[in-house]
């Protein structure tokens, strides 16, 4: 298997298992049995796919977890490998699917996502970037400065 279509196989593992503990694993897991059943055995590939994730939820804190997310990592490469030498136009549609679902995995595992980027010019203080930003000097949900008397 050429070595962009290996990174793909490994890259759409990634996504699966990652999206197996996440709540957007309903999404992924309709997508994943389209591409899979290619129209056949779409019940029995749906099964599969819910044992290999009942298996990760219930191994969740366990010092099992990486291990088993690894199995079922090796067991998705093996799958798509497959895929991928039975229907070669299947790897556009993988493609797609990971550039799709990839996303989901970030906003799951990070909540939102911020990208800052500053261009040119010149600062003339410390530039801070982020999601959130407290001030303790603050207290009220308007901003306003507490009252120091009361």
């Amino acid at each position: 298997m050429e070595a962009e279509l290996a990174t793909l196989v490994t890259s759409g593992a990634a996504t699966v298992v990652g999206l197996m503990v996440t709540d957007a694993w309903q999404q992924a897991r309709q997508r994943l049995v389209r591409l899979f059943s290619r129209g056949d055995r779409a019940s029995a590939v749906g099964g599969e796919l819910d044992e290999l994730r009942d298996e990760l939820v219930a191994a969740a804190g366990s010092p099992d977890e990486e291990t088993l997310a690894d199995d079922i990592a090796a067991t998705v490469r093996l799958r798509l490998r497959g895929l991928l030498r039975q229907d070669a136009a299947a790897a556009g549609e993988l493609r797609l699917l990971v550039e799709e679902l990839a996303p989901l995995l970030n906003n799951e595992a990070g909540g939102n996502t911020v990208h800052n980027t500053i261009n040119g010019g010149t600062m003339y203080a410390p530039v801070i970037m982020g999601y959130s930003v407290s001030n303790p000097m603050f207290n009220g949900s308007d901003g306003a400065a507490p009252d120091r008397d009361g």
